[in-house]
């Protein structure tokens, strides 16, 4: 069952390898269309010179910002002072006041077979498509996903090695300028079928199955500048298999389990960092099987009525039911995704 993740507006298994440059002045394709860089690139560059010799740096810097997405990963083959401001925010500044939006839309397709799973980008018109680079480490369900500064950023989960589980707190990252994985701190708990959302900068993770497979009501805040996962404020109850979204400063978590709920919890936790503290609603969607937020609204999907479209307004805390055209299915198997085209 595919997995999509949108990315708005800014640009946006084990065993990867990169392979010298025969000469050493630009990257190179392997068979797979993975973009191959050299670290030997840096031995020549102290990081102090011209980014394009003969052009203020200021102009260099809008030239740079004007290349298509897809040429960054060999952008940053060229060397150290390119690879570094192309990861920068100043890059995403600099693009943004250019008028370069270009979306990409992360999906995770399952293998053939139904076996494993690898992540898939897709540009805004949808005409090109291509595999990224194997994940590292083993593969996991129940992870959360998370799109920051124009990076993929993929949480936890757990997976099954030799018939035994194990529940992960690893945090992977995935750079489209370079192509490539890296891995950042781990989370404070180890967690799966968690909530998890970017509200101004900041990644949170919320609630769902601990280590020893309890429900949590545990949350964390990361930041990516620091490279940090902080403790903040839990639940009142325990919470699983629920979902987050950030709207106007704020967390919203909703769907899924509490253990205080029969059947599936119609509350939603409302989570203020100014004022560090968890407040509640009661008129969420319920058993939620497909979600995306458009600008400043929430579009939901629920098991129970999957002829209309649920939108929620966080302005007013208000719900409104959209019919869905008739398709001649009611399969639950997709996910929404959002691209402006």
């Amino acid at each position: 069952m595919p997995s999509f993740v949108a990315e708005k507006k800014i640009f946006v298994e084990p065993n990867m390898c990169f392979t010298n440059l025969a000469n050493h002045d630009r990257p190179t394709l392997t068979k797979n269309n993975h973009y191959v860089r050299s670290e030997a690139l840096d031995d020549d560059d102290d990081g102090t010179s011209p980014i394009l010799p003969g052009l203020p740096d200021d102009v260099s810097k809008h030239c740079l910002a004007l290349v298509p997405r897809s040429n960054f990963p060999a952008m940053g083959g060229v060397c150290k002072r390119w690879r570094g401001f192309i990861r920068s925010k100043e890059f995403i500044t600099v693009r943004k006041l250019a008028g370069m939006h270009e979306e990409w839309l992360y999906i995770l397709t399952a293998g053939s077979e139904g076996k494993g799973s690898h992540w898939e980008v897709m540009d805004c018109l949808g005409h090109n498509r291509r595999s990224l680079p194997p994940m590292p480490g083993p593969a996991k369900a129940g992870f959360g996903v998370v799109v920051l500064n124009g990076k993929l950023l993929v949480m936890a989960g757990y997976s099954s090695i030799d018939g035994t589980a194990s529940v992960s707190a690893e945090v992977y990252q995935y750079d489209s300028c370079l192509n490539s994985w890296s891995r950042l701190s781990s989370m404070n708990v180890a967690r799966y079928d968690f909530a998890c959302a970017e509200v101004d900068g900041l990644v949170y993770a919320v609630g769902g199955y601990g280590a020893t497979g309890d429900s949590l009501s545990s949350a964390e805040v990361y930041d990516l500048d620091t490279d940090k996962w902080t403790p903040i404020e839990s639940l009142r109850r325990p919470r699983w298999g629920c979902f987050a979204c950030g709207f106007e400063g704020k967390l919203y978590v909703m769907g899924g389990r509490s253990s205080f709920t029969i059947g599936n919890s119609k509350f939603v936790d409302v989570y203020n960092p100014e004022k560090h503290g968890w407040c509640e609603m009661k008129n969420g969607c319920v058993m939620v099987t497909a979600y995306a937020v458009l600008e400043k609204k929430l579009f939901c999907m629920e098991w129970k009525n999957q002829r209309k479209l649920a939108i929620f307004n966080p302005e007013d805390n208000s719900w409104k039911m959209v019919p869905v055209p008739l398709t001649g299915s009611s399969s639950i198997g997709f996910r929404f995704g959002i691209l402006d085209v």
